[in-house]
């Protein structure tokens, strides 16, 4: 999906992928916090990063999840309910295809308080365009890249960033690679626009 990284919602419902995404870089959510972008997720992604039974419990997600607890206390992110009837939703239903409930929930709240759905899932991304305005589906790439647009993070963060959201296992070393890429070419652009002599 192509990204105007000139442009960001500042106020974004998060899935459980995203979180930790955010939060895998401190270099990465630190500038977020500097470009004041919030970030809040349902209680059941709450749930999902925080109480979820799991089998077998690395160091890495024992770190994530120690981030998002003094994120939550820090009130630099915030869990909100959902109710029942919002998951009930009947353009979400009739369309939900394999979604899971997290990203499900994150997308029913953002449609309520008219929010950002900041999303990594490609599939979840589709389905929220079918539901809400495109320029409201975003991805921590995306955030990446409008950072470094608006010149809150500087070239040396690049490899700081993807260094620290490698060591903790995340994916998307290359998309913020790409994302970087296409922020300096915007940003160059502008740049041009401004300077251009007029004739």
């Amino acid at each position: 999906m192509p990204r105007d990284v000139s442009k960001f919602v500042h106020v974004n419902a998060t899935d459980t992928c995203s979180v930790w995404n955010v939060l895998s870089s401190l270099t990465l959510y630190r500038a977020s916090k500097g470009g004041k972008i919030v970030f809040c997720c349902t209680g059941y992604v709450h749930y999902e990063c925080i109480r979820r039974p799991r089998k077998s419990f690395n160091l890495l997600e024992q770190e994530l999840q120690k981030r998002l607890q003094k994120a939550l206390t820090e009130n630099q992110f915030s869990a909100y309910p959902l109710e029942l009837r919002d998951l009930q939703n009947a353009a979400l239903m009739k369309k939900r295809k394999n979604l899971g409930l997290g990203e499900l929930a994150t997308l029913a709240f953002a449609m309520k308080a008219g929010i950002a759905f900041l999303t990594d899932d490609r599939g979840a991304q589709k389905f929220a365009v079918e539901c809400i305005s495109a320029e409201k589906v975003q991805t921590t790439p995306h955030l990446l890249g409008w950072l470094f647009f608006e010149s809150i993070l500087t070239d040396g963060d690049k490899s700081k960033i993807i260094s620290e959201h490698s060591a903790m296992g995340r994916p998307l070393a290359s998309p913020f690679e790409e994302m970087y890429i296409e922020a300096l070419r915007c940003r160059l652009l502008t740049q041009r626009t401004i300077t251009k002599p007029v004739e």
